[in-house]
């Protein structure tokens, strides 16, 4: 019966971070620097309004875009955060993570032959979704520009067919991200073309270097911007995503996300309310610990001789090219150094093509594991 599996289903593959991580764990004295999960538990007034939902039997469907107190929250607080403005009521949408509601946009932008701009390396989350609406994802390559999606890149990279860009900041897996320049000379050159942006914004409240600037207060009209809570108050597996676009098109998408989900969990739903109004600040000491694993973790990785390392602008990878003389592929790099050194860390062409001959490191772990995980590192290039 597998013949007669959806082909588009059965070319795309398992992300190359899952695999990986599924090849290592388990194996004693491993240190994983792999998956980009925050190391702090949820903050306990969080979990607390969650406790009580349940408690107070808040556990039947919400309106599909989720209950509207929590809607009104998410609005204020990108409006107070990052000067963009939702209708709650129209234009906001909660959905069961972030990766719920790239599914949605994508399937309900993209078209047969459409094809969608993305940066390469890039997180593996996209493309398949792209595959599977039957667009052409279309990597541009950043690895000589910082790792930055500019403007002078999309305009080289667009072609008539072009109906979205993915521009992800702070990035998975490089950190980098856009200044307010930066999205100004987007937003002037897709101005009024028929294209839509994806502005995947998840990691914007973990922005060390200035503050976090989104496209949408420059390009309202065309950009759809997804947040959500997983990253900046530690609630991966409640699975709170949000969507933010004008309503003529977040009619469409709610249309969509209706059909797949229904509506996110009611229980984590109240829980997100919580973090978005009393915990709202939340993200602020988790930032404070990884601005200095960031920069012990850089460091560490220009005293090895590391060539060209991108000090990140947020979220907490370090994507590091490896050493030529090494004449290793990314994978044999990473399984080699699992097997010899027992640290993990993932493949760069887990992040597309343009990933190989890097590997992705996360420092979304204790300084104890960060210190023994570099210094077995460093062993290993040595040797």
């Amino acid at each position: 019966m597998e013949q007669l599996i959806n082909p588009l289903v059965r070319d795309i593959q398992i992300s190359g971070i899952r695999r990986f991580f599924n090849m290592v764990e388990g194996i004693d004295d491993m240190i994983s620097l792999t998956i980009g999960q925050p190391d702090f538990p949820t903050p306990q007034h969080i979990k607390d309004a969650g406790k009580k939902a349940i408690d107070n039997n808040f556990t039947t469907y919400t309106h599909n875009a989720g209950f509207l107190e929590l809607r009104e929250a998410a609005a204020s607080f990108v409006n107070e955060k990052y000067n963009i403005h939702y209708d709650p009521r129209s234009e906001v949408i909660v959905t069961n993570g972030a990766s719920q509601g790239i599914d949605v946009i994508l399937r309900t932008i993209l078209c047969q032959g459409d094809d969608c701009l993305l940066p390469g390396p890039v997180y593996p989350g996209y493309e398949p979704i792209i595959k599977l609406c039957g667009a052409n994802p279309v990597h541009v390559d950043i690895t000589q520009n910082e790792f930055k999606l500019d403007a002078s890149l999309i305009e080289k990279s667009l072609t008539p067919s072009t109906k979205c860009i993915i521009i992800p900041y702070p990035s998975n897996p490089t950190g980098v991200s856009l200044s307010k320049e930066e999205l100004k000379e987007i937003a002037d050159l897709l101005r009024n073309r028929k294209i839509f942006v994806l502005a995947d914004e998840i990691y914007s409240e973990l922005t060390f270097d200035g503050v976090h600037h989104s496209l949408a207060e420059y390009l309202r009209e065309q950009t759809i911007v997804i947040n959500g809570l997983s990253k900046s108050h530690s609630m991966t597996g409640w699975r709170i995503g949000l969507i933010f676009a004008p309503e003529a098109i977040s009619r469409h998408l709610l249309k969509v996300h209706q059909y797949n989900v229904s509506c996110a969990s009611s229980i984590s739903q109240k829980a997100a309310y919580e973090a978005l109004t009393i915990g709202k600040n939340d993200a602020k000491e988790m930032k404070v610990e990884y601005w200095k694993r960031r920069d012990y973790v850089y460091e560490r990785l220009v005293q090895m001789g590391f060539e060209g390392v991108v000090r990140p602008h947020g979220a907490f990878y370090f994507f590091v090219k490896i050493p030529d003389a090494l004449r290793l592929s990314s994978f044999d790099f990473s399984l080699a150094l699992a097997r010899e050194k027992k640290v993990a860390v993932v493949p760069g062409d887990a992040f597309s093509n343009l990933g190989e001959g890097y590997f992705r490191l996360s420092y979304a772990c204790s300084m104890d594991q960060l210190t023994e995980g570099l210094n077995r590192l460093q062993d290993f290039i040595q040797k």
